[in-house]
């Protein structure tokens, strides 16, 4: 994508906020350190949104979402803004494909100094366009009733509620088109 950005996904843009540029690439082994730390630097209601609850086993789960990666089908996602030689991320999204069901379910998550600039859709789209290069048809969340930061940027990416939650969470879904 970009010699100046091995590993980009999309091609990385400015953001003002980051006073850096953001690039977004797949994460690898080598990154549950960092991933860890970016979790653990999450505010406790953006840690507990992330996770549908608390966890504090940030480390444990850091080294999931990479490890999953290995397989067909699973990849993580991370934004990181590059300033000055020094890398740090400052989103992910997590995305299992599920043959049973036919779909790919993701989590997100970005910093919460950079809530609400668009990073989370960029994000989002990026999966989708990866989802869709492995043939994937369609790909689903579940966030809680009460996340409406989350159930307003998939709305705003075009998903749908299922109506398949209960009466603490949400199902949306997307239908993915070549």
């Amino acid at each position: 994508m970009s010699q100046l950005f091995p590993g980009a996904v999309v091609e990385p843009v400015e953001l003002a906020e980051a006073k850096g540029t953001v690039c977004i690439r797949t994460a690898g082994v080598s990154d549950v350190e960092n991933l860890s730390v970016y979790f653990t630097g999450l505010s406790t209601t953006s840690r507990n949104k992330r996770f549908m609850g608390a966890r504090t086993d940030v480390a444990l789960v850091a080294a999931e979402c990479v490890a999953g990666t290995g397989r067909p089908g699973h990849f993580t996602l991370l934004a990181e803004v590059r300033q000055g030689g020094q890398h740090t991320i400052i989103g992910e999204a997590n995305y299992a494909y599920d043959a049973t069901a036919r779909h790919g379910e993701f989590a997100i998550s970005v910093a919460d100094a950079f809530q609400r600039l668009g990073l989370g859709l960029q994000m989002m789209t990026a999966m989708e366009t990866r989802a869709t290069d492995l043939g994937h048809e369609m790909i689903a969340a579940e966030t809680a009733r009460t996340n409406a930061e989350m159930r307003g940027l998939a709305k705003k990416a075009g998903f749908r509620d299922t109506g398949l939650g209960d009466w603490l969470s949400v199902h949306l879904a997307k239908r993915l088109s070549r």
